[in-house]
């Protein structure tokens, strides 16, 4: 029996309304997380604006709770009367900056550049040490994820002592180097694994060497994975306290251990605490606006094949 033309002006009504309700339905809930996620990020950058009735209060709409002053601006030396005058605090700020810039960035691209390279070796190669083949030595660099930081403490302080990397850039550089290593590892064997052998076995045909198909074929392909990989390790890199904390005093120390030291015997500079915090976050916020389509594009390589 065909269905008459009334019957299928009410089918393809009602199929366009289910659709149309489960759009509603899925923007709504992507509206609000969106709103979940920026909301800490609201939070801090308003509070930088408050007094601290206004902090106390919990008023978050400006001009509507309560009048933006530049009261957390203003204490680090940033807020538009103060910017072009001196100010210890703005050169302290500028030097935390600075240190947490350098330390996390090179950490980040040695944790890369090496990560990378063994992460390749893994991919296209069969080691074998002692009972442990490939994917053993895969899981235990992801083991060391699971270590909790603190357990390391003594070993490193102990060892940093004797070696006279306390209160450097360059012993900060090696501890988050190897703290996100295994991260940067598995990013990248996934990428690698998913470019094909036989562009490598082509290009070593024509001539090339191992380390010229590498650099002149894989490299190429991969490096949107490396770039998201680099990405990644510099939000942990930027974000880390406890090492920073633990293992710097004066001249390495960080942007978070700063924003930390906001708290004191008269309570918390929750003004200050949040100017330090958006300063901090807008440099992260920039890299991912800039390198949306690189990071993107690196953590969906190799979903499909």
């Amino acid at each position: 029996m065909s269905a008459t033309p009334h019957s299928k002006d009410d089918y393809d009504r009602s199929q366009r309304t289910r659709w149309i309700l489960s759009r509603l339905v899925i923007y709504s809930l992507l509206v609000l997380w969106a709103i979940v996620c920026i909301f800490p990020i609201y939070w801090t950058l308003t509070t930088s604006f408050k007094m601290a009735p206004d902090v106390m209060k919990g008023n978050l709409i400006p001009w509507w709770d309560y009048v933006p002053r530049w009261r957390g601006w203003k204490s680090l030396g940033l807020s538009p009367d103060t910017i072009f005058n001196v100010s210890t605090v703005r050169e302290e700020f500028l030097k935390r900056f600075f240190n947490s810039v350098l330390i996390s960035v090179s950490a980040s691209a040695l944790a890369v550049m090496l990560g990378s390279l063994a992460a390749y070796g893994l991919s296209r190669f069969s080691y074998r040490f002692g009972f442990m083949r490939n994917s053993d030595i895969s899981f235990f660099f992801l083991s060391q994820l699971i270590l909790p930081p603190v357990v390391l403490a003594l070993p490193f302080l102990v060892l940093y002592r004797q070696l006279a990397l306390l209160d450097s850039a360059i012993g900060m550089i090696f501890v988050y180097t190897l703290m996100v290593l295994p991260i940067v590892i598995w990013i990248m064997r996934d990428q690698f694994s998913a470019i094909p052998v036989e562009l490598e076995e082509a290009a070593l045909v024509d001539g090339l060497s191992i380390w010229g198909a590498f650099l002149r074929i894989i490299f190429p392909l991969a490096l949107p994975g490396m770039v998201a990989a680099f990405i990644l390790a510099l939000v942990l890199c930027w974000n880390e306290y406890f090492f920073a904390a633990l293992l710097t005093s004066t001249d390495a120390k960080t942007l978070p251990v700063m924003i930390a030291s906001q708290t004191g015997s008269q309570g918390i500079n929750w003004w200050s605490m949040a100017a330090l915090s958006a300063a901090g976050i807008l440099p992260l916020v920039m890299i991912g606006v800039l390198l949306e389509k690189h990071i993107i594009k690196g953590m969906t390589a190799g979903a499909v094949k």
